[in-house]
């Protein structure tokens, strides 16, 4: 019998050479696997499961996570309002972990003697890809064609030609990887460090020229309603914050970050949902978390980040930081006005009943009903007494 191989398959030039090579050259049964983490639509997925098994496959499946990468992942990204480098929403990084975890348990699954991976040599993936797989089946060796090889896109090209394969090959100019968590976009200009990306080379185009509010309701941390309709699934709410915002080109930039295997590296993305979620959630915060909520989850979460962003996903202290970022949300509760317009959007306001700026207790910079002006002498006066001290002592400097 055959050896079986599992293949992280996505249809593309990469993965469709690993096809041919591992069952033409390698001559093992492939089991292509698409691990959909909420980017793709019904009319793709139908069209990858058709190539995979023109190609000649022995099975193809699809292996749905959407709901699993909301609720162990992308709700702990928003409870720690988490931007890369204070810029990028961890769109693609975030999804590869679970993408990897999911074909790791397909291939126990189904006794698979091998998994494999179209990564190359020169980015993040491979070793997010690997990680994962070293973890929850290290008994399964792992095979990567494009790495190992050292392939060129026109050798991949002239060997599926020899092979009968016949698609259009000719790259676009721009690479596309879109998720439930925001859509990244990489092309020539994000291989300089002085350009930014045209506006041909985001996916959506500005077509909403009028402003418009946006009403989000949040229960615990978590996004339940947009404009007054609740949902069921947060990963839909975050879906209609997308249809409503992303026709305004609302959530473009470019990340510059370092990378796992030790370099610099830029990634251009478009995320207007997770940009406008993450600050309305951090605003609605500001008004219900105490200054050492705040100060404490900040550097937690920033932490968390960057274990996701580098595929330490698995690592138990994150179970832990989990608890503690779930733990800060139980007055996290209220709705978040916004205005979108056309490339921009600000948050309006908040309503909750946990606002700690009540006007009960005093206005900010107007008045006070809770201590009087000889309080805050002799509080001041205890405040600096250490810093004062140090300074006598000191005096010259």
């Amino acid at each position: 019998m055959k050896k079986k191989v599992v293949l992280a398959y996505s249809g593309g030039l990469d993965t469709t050479y690993c096809v041919k090579y591992l069952s033409e050259e390698k001559g093992l049964d492939v089991y292509s696997a698409l691990v959909n983490t909420g980017g793709f639509s019904p009319e793709e997925l139908s069209d990858i499961e058709n190539k995979a098994r023109d190609l000649g496959v022995v099975d193809h499946c699809l292996l749905d996570e959407t709901e699993n990468f909301y609720h162990k992942c992308i709700k702990y990204l928003v409870m720690g309002n988490i931007l890369k480098n204070n810029t990028y929403p961890l769109s693609v990084s975030a999804e590869r972990v679970f993408q990897a975890t999911a074909i790791g348990l397909y291939a126990r699954k189904i006794g698979a003697d091998y998994i494999a991976h179209g990564s190359t040599g020169a980015g993040n993936d491979q070793v997010r890809f690997d990680m994962t797989f070293h973890i929850l089946c290290p008994e399964i060796e792992i095979i990567t064609p494009i790495r190992d090889q050292k392939l060129s896109r026109e050798e991949e090209i002239e060997y599926l030609k020899s092979k009968g394969v016949e698609r259009n090959w000719e790259k676009s100019l721009y690479s596309i990887n879109k998720g439930l968590w925001g859509t990244s976009v990489g092309g020539k200009e994000t291989l300089t460090s002085d350009k930014y990306l045209p506006e041909e080379a985001f996916p959506t185009q500005l077509s909403e020229q009028e402003p418009k509010e946006l009403t989000l309701g949040f229960q615990k941390g978590e996004l339940r309603s947009v404009n007054g309709v609740e949902y069921a699934k947060t990963s839909e709410a975050i879906g209609e914050v997308e249809r409503i915002a992303s026709p305004f080109a609302i959530g473009r930039d470019i990340h510059v970050g370092d990378t796992i295997i030790g370099i610099k590296g830029r990634v251009g993305f478009e995320a207007a949902a997770p940009l406008i979620i993450l600050k309305a959630h951090h605003a609605l915060e500001k008004h219900v978390l105490t200054k050492h909520q705040l100060q404490w989850k900040d550097q937690l979460a920033n932490f968390y980040g960057n274990m996701v962003h580098e595929g330490q996903f698995l690592e138990p202290v994150m179970r832990n930081l989990e608890c503690f970022i779930e733990s800060t949300q139980k007055n996290v509760s209220g709705t978040v006005k916004l205005a979108l317009a056309p490339y921009r959007f600000y948050v309006i306001g908040i309503e909750s009943p946990h606002d700690l700026m009540s006007a009960k207790f005093g206005s900010y910079g107007e008045m006070n009903n809770t201590w009087s002006g000889d309080d805050v002498k002799g509080f001041s006066r205890i405040m600096s007494n250490q810093t004062s001290i140090y300074f006598k002592v000191n005096p010259h400097e």
